[in-house]
């Protein structure tokens, strides 16, 4: 019996080892990954990364999207360029990143099916993972050349004046361009809103035409109150203007419409007429000056040269289809005190994705930044295929931020603002950082403490470089014509 069960156990313990074995066995194999394992080999756990990178390429192969790259600040000596960002030299405040809401873009937003209309909006003015989160937008007061009549919003029969503005009437603005403002408010009701007229109406002109002309002396009165019953009635239909400029284009007397004001009638009108106006009707609308090229700073710089105007002066606007961004610095190292914005640039219907995306982020965005622009515009928000929504001898060429047809098109400017919109809050504030051989770049600190860093490869070649924050970096690297956000 004694033997009987010594060899019952032997038995026992040489199943349990080799039960043990075949276990140990069968787990190597499924997790070997071989050629006859047949398992799933697990993922290696994600790579640690302190910065995330957005990236978008010239040649559309990555845009916008978030890169699945290691960015771990260390010390590592190395021989690339580094881009300094040093959070304690700081600059001006950022008010925000968009676009102009054109009547043609109102028009096609508006005639969008309803759910594809909702999920549009959320996506440009949301505030999710899934939006560019757009914080500003400039409106014409009345008609712009992209608009698909001409009006404003006191027309009279030929002959026939409303010094009084008794025909006033936002009327031809409710359709579209106030109904798609509250759609938008509603999802993001901090926006600000610049707005800018074309041309007064035309029995306050000189030629009595929407063309060309100038503003008739003895209706400025009318005019700086036609201002303040646009503001009053945009503020009626819960629609807060920010901002406005007293002409835009004021030295481009061609477009349609369209009105020469030059730098002496801007001041004699802001200084006796509009901004008492605003100051009686307890208007709090900022008043900014200019709204032009950057060929000529002189005349920003003549309205708040003049004593009795710049009390009314928030700053001045800027576009850049001629001159130099750096006049926006001129401006504001003349006069420290006011603001300077970028108020509008285009991109044509015939234009190139990556030299767009090059040009435009070095100039309109960084330039802009750099050169002390609380904002940073382009142009129209959304443009038709064929460009047909536009004044006669409006622009047909000008590309919107998305094209809205038998679908929607995600267009160049789109992603130039959202480099900047997407991570750059309103509040947010510019800090240091140098520019480096062929990168150039700016620099953030948002309001919740996060730093962003907006870089684009003017070069024709790849370049690596170091982001380099308190003594510490990270080496991405930027293919020729690249852009790229970066985000700690």
């Amino acid at each position: 019996m004694k033997y009987e069960n010594a060899y019952k156990q032997s038995i026992i313990l040489m199943v349990l080892c080799f039960s043990s074995i075949v276990i140990v066995c069968s787990c190597h194999k499924n997790n070997s990954g071989g050629n006859g394992g047949g398992g799933i080999v697990p993922p290696p756990p994600p790579a640690k990364s302190d910065v995330d990178f957005y990236l978008t390429n010239g040649n559309q192969s990555s845009l916008l999207q978030k890169q699945n790259v290691s960015l771990a600040f260390g010390t590592s000596s190395n021989a690339n360029p580094d881009i300094i960002v040093d959070t304690t030299q700081t600059y001006q405040t950022i008010d925000g990143f968009g676009f102009c809401l054109t009547d043609a873009s109102a028009a096609l937003i508006y005639g969008l099916n309803a759910s594809v209309q909702n999920d549009l909006l959320k996506e440009l003015f949301g505030s999710d993972d899934n939006s560019i989160a757009i914080s500003y937008l400039r409106v014409s007061i009345a008609a712009s050349d992209l608009s698909t009549s001409v009006y404003s919003y006191d027309d009279m029969p030929s002959g026939q004046a409303d010094p009084g503005l008794q025909n006033f009437s936002l009327r031809k603005d409710q359709s579209s361009v106030v109904a798609v403002l509250k759609m938008i408010l509603a999802i993001n009701p901090n926006i600000k809103i610049l707005a800018s007229p074309w041309s007064p109406p035309a029995w306050m002109k000189t030629n009595t035409n929407p063309v060309g002309g100038s503003l008739l002396p003895q209706y400025y009165t009318a005019y700086a109150n036609y201002f303040v019953r646009y503001i009053q009635a945009m503020k009626a239909e819960g629609i807060t203007i920010d901002a406005i400029t007293p002409q835009n284009e004021p030295l481009n007397p061609y477009n349609n419409p369209s009105l020469l004001m030059n730098a002496s009638d801007e001041t004699d009108f802001i200084k006796n007429n509009l901004g008492p106006a605003f100051k009686a009707a307890n208007v709090t609308t900022k008043i900014i000056a200019y709204d032009h090229n950057c060929d000529h700073p002189e005349y920003a710089t003549a309205v708040l040269g003049d004593a009795a105007a710049n009390p009314y002066v928030d700053g001045s606007g800027f576009h850049l289809y001629a001159g130099d961004i750096s006049a926006l610095t001129t401006v504001h190292n003349a006069f420290p005190s006011k603001n300077v914005y970028f108020t509008e640039q285009y991109t044509a219907s015939n234009g190139d994705f990556g030299g767009d995306l090059k040009w435009h982020l070095k100039n309109v965005i960084i330039g802009s930044m750099r050169n002390w622009s609380r904002n940073a515009l382009e142009w129209n928000l959304a443009s038709d295929p064929s460009y047909s929504m536009h004044t006669p001898g409006g622009c047909n060429t000008c590309k919107g931020g998305i094209t809205i047809g038998s679908s929607v098109t995600r267009n160049v400017s789109y992603y130039i603002v959202a480099h900047a919109s997407k991570f750059v809050p309103a509040g947010s504030v510019r800090v240091a950082s140098n520019n480096t051989g062929n990168l150039y770049d700016v620099a953030f600190k948002r309001p919740d403490g996060k730093k962003v860093l907006i870089v684009e490869n003017d070069g024709n070649s790849a370049q690596t470089f170091n982001i380099n924050f308190k003594g510490r970096w990270v080496s991405p690297t930027l293919d020729a014509g690249a852009v790229a956000t970066f985000v700690w």
